[in-house]
């Protein structure tokens, strides 16, 4: 069978910045005999994530991250639909999802990496499994629920760096949603602060790329920042960290501003930082989400009734067509859209 399929064409390098042209649309083929425990899939949607980028690395700098091969197809989140299944879980035209779903229109995949989809839980929108409802969900919910120590009642301000990503836009409102009295994001336009403001509930947004961050960070949380959801790192993290109380805590999500450099995941604060961080007893306890999806099942359905009950906003961008998986992922690593980044790939 002839398909297509995006494949790493090059490796912008460990300082480099992604392009489009790092990746490659080209026609392969698979096998038109479907295996016992296999299932052939027709896919739907892909999610291009942040995480990505250490994936374009010969190495990722993370013993859970495998790296992207040469002319090899990527993979990551996505969502299909069986067209042949000789797998007892799975029949023709069940919805399912993987993690580790190669970036081709057609597939032939192990049943056993497949989690069928109920498209009812998200009202039909199947996208959605792969942001709110799905592994971005998941983070910002259980990153808060595991590292975050929010308690109901507690009058605790929560920030949120990277506050219109896919995750940020989430964490936000989950962090109201789990009790905090306060939460400020932290975004890179006016646009993108507004819409925080106006559509997703945070008290207030700061616009790193106007004014003073420390100074706007005081003003807006009086009272100290008690949890903060890190997706960047770097100078934005430090001026958070000089403003968190004690026994404060960070949910240490990702560290963007840092995926171009050369350095060490999770990256080391300035001594200065870290001297505030130890006299302050400020948690920073590396977060990963595959670690705890015995809690994967209740989470997803908690998300899936916030989001159908209007408590919890979503943000989508979705780029049609495989050939443009590249561009999507350039724009999404330059913070280009709000929320999250779906490529569609066929109807």
């Amino acid at each position: 069978m002839i398909i297509q399929r995006v494949v790493l064409n090059s490796r912008p390098g460990k300082n480099g910045v992604p392009v489009a042209e790092n990746f490659r649309l080209e026609q392969s083929t698979i096998s038109d005999t479907v295996q016992e425990g296999q299932v052939r899939v027709r896919t739907l949607y892909l999610s291009v994530d942040p995480y990505m980028r250490c994936r374009m690395n010969e190495d990722t700098g993370s013993d859970y991250l495998l790296p992207w091969q040469l002319s090899e197809a990527a993979d990551g989140g996505g969502i299909g639909v069986v067209e042949e299944s000789k797998h007892n879980n799975f029949a023709k035209g069940d919805f399912v999802t993987s993690f580790k779903w190669p970036w081709q229109t057609v597939a032939i995949l192990d049943g056993s990496s497949l989690q069928k989809l109920v498209p009812q839980l998200v009202d039909g929108r199947l996208s959605f499994f792969l942001g709110a409802a799905g592994l971005t969900g998941l983070t910002a919910l259980l990153g808060i629920k595991e590292k975050g120590h929010v308690s109901a009642g507690a009058n605790q301000t929560m920030v949120v760096s990277g506050a219109a990503g896919a995750c940020g836009s989430l964490a936000g409102q989950i962090g109201h949603l789990e009790g905090c009295s306060r939460v400020v994001g932290i975004a890179g336009t006016d646009e993108k602060c507004s819409i925080l403001v106006s559509e997703m509930g945070f008290d207030a947004a700061i616009n790193y790329k106007k004014g003073n961050v420390a100074e706007q960070l005081r003003e807006l949380c009086p009272g100290g920042v008690d949890v903060y959801f890190d997706n960047v790192g770097g100078d934005i993290s430090d001026a958070v960290i000089n403003q968190m109380n004690q026994n404060s805590h960070i949910i240490l999500c990702g560290q963007i501003s840092q995926y171009n450099k050369d350095v060490p995941y999770p990256p080391p604060l300035p001594p200065e930082v870290e001297k505030i961080q130890k006299e302050k007893n400020i948690t920073r306890e590396r977060f990963l989400v595959l670690n705890y999806m015995d809690k994967q099942e209740a989470s997803v359905l908690q998300l899936c009734q916030w989001i159908r009950e209007g408590k919890l906003k979503v943000r989508e961008t979705v780029v049609e067509g495989l050939e443009n998986i590249g561009a999507a992922f350039q724009s999404m690593m330059n913070g280009g859209n709000i929320g999250k980044q779906i490529v569609s790939v066929s109807k």
